[in-house]
């Protein structure tokens, strides 16, 4: 799970490099703020007692994301793959009762709780092995973000303070998302799900808990039961041009939701000429939708498109994340990869030798 407020905030100004405290110094600081927190005092000393230094992999992993530096169609091209596709029908049908449980329960279908299941952690397979703590206080002391990864830092303290999860066990990505749905510590607070009762919330490797967090997370940013996420659309050159100078684009705090289009109804889109994916005309009674586009594909999206947004702000992320839910659950057949246009041929040049 990417911070979707924050994922592309501005780099660090020389100013904030010139104030930033020597990293022996932000520990200190941080052990005495989580004491004045209320977190015992072997807690912080167990969780900070072997961090010596900032992590160079994690700072370069957060200037390098994949969602943010591929184009929407070759990050769906990598992840939409017939073996994620098969895995994710199988895991549906592995776990139908459960699911279906949890889908009643929170209004959201299971095929979607699956699909982020795989995206975050390969089906359970692979959930991060790097120390949360470490990652979490490289990046707090870093100045890009620093204030954001702070409180998130004593978050996952708080987290070893209530004794959900060992300190050892502890492991998440790069940017401190933990367990297999990927939640931060914040996230985690308040929306991991102790769904089968034996007083833990452990999203890192009890599938009734995994499941109910994920879907108790997009319930509570306004997933809307019964509803779909949206349709792949054809949208021609010249209907792109007229889409780009007479339809306004969103406000928002990232820069994925700045990167589409205000919601417009069914009637307006079929007017300035989208048609669905087969060609047709939109159905009349389909919701007001914003446009997502890339280099060659093209969405119309509703309210709960937002909701996958929450949780990853990246249309790369959001779109995958949907079109896999549609595939595990046989709605949409799957997708076959499509190559990005080429750009115009040019003459190259030879490299001059420096």
């Amino acid at each position: 799970m990417l911070l979707t407020a924050h994922l592309f905030a501005p780099a660090a100004s020389a100013q904030q490099e010139a104030a930033r405290p020597s990293f022996p110094d932000f520990l200190a600081s941080i052990k005495t703020e989580a004491l004045s927190r209320g977190i015992r005092e072997d807690i912080v000393d167990e969780a900070l007692a072997d961090i010596a230094e900032p992590n160079a992999v994690v700072l370069e992993r957060d200037r390098t994301q994949a969602e943010a530096v591929l184009s929407l169609e070759k990050y769906l091209n990598r992840r939409l793959t017939p073996k994620v596709i098969g895995t994710g029908r199988e895991m549906l049908a592995r776990h139908h009762d459960l699911l279906e449980q949890i889908g009643k329960k929170y209004s959201v279908p299971p095929q979607i709780v699956v699909a982020i299941w795989g995206s975050e952690s390969n089906y359970g397979r692979f959930s991060g092995v790097r120390p949360t703590i470490a990652a979490l206080a490289t990046l707090a002391w870093d100045p890009r973000r620093s204030a954001l990864f702070r409180a998130e830092l004593f978050d996952a303290l708080d987290i070893l303070n209530r004794g959900d999860i060992e300190f050892a066990r502890l492991k998440g990505s790069w940017a401190g998302a933990m367990g297999q749905v990927q939640f931060m510590p914040s996230s985690y607070l308040k929306f991991a799900e102790d769904f089968d009762g034996d007083g833990r919330r452990d999203i890192w490797a009890t599938p009734a808990d995994i499941f109910a967090s994920i879907a108790n997370y997009l319930n509570g940013h306004g997933w809307a039961g019964g509803e779909t996420w949206g349709r792949e659309v054809t949208v021609s050159p010249q209907v792109r041009r007229r889409i780009d100078n007479e339809v306004g684009r969103r406000e928002g705090t990232c820069r994925a939701t700045r990167n589409m289009t205000v919601a417009l109804p069914a009637a307006t889109w079929k007017t300035l000429g989208v048609r669905t994916a087969n060609g047709e005309p939109l159905p009349e009674n389909a919701p007001d939708s914003a446009l997502v586009s890339g280099d060659s594909r093209a969405f119309l999206v509703n309210h709960n498109y937002d909701a996958l947004i929450d949780y990853n702000c990246s249309h790369a992320y959001a779109i995958s994340v949907a079109l896999l839910a549609d595939s595990i659950a046989g709605l949409e057949p799957p997708p076959r990869p499509r190559k990005p246009r080429k750009p115009a041929t040019t003459t190259r040049r030879r490299p001059t030798r420096r």
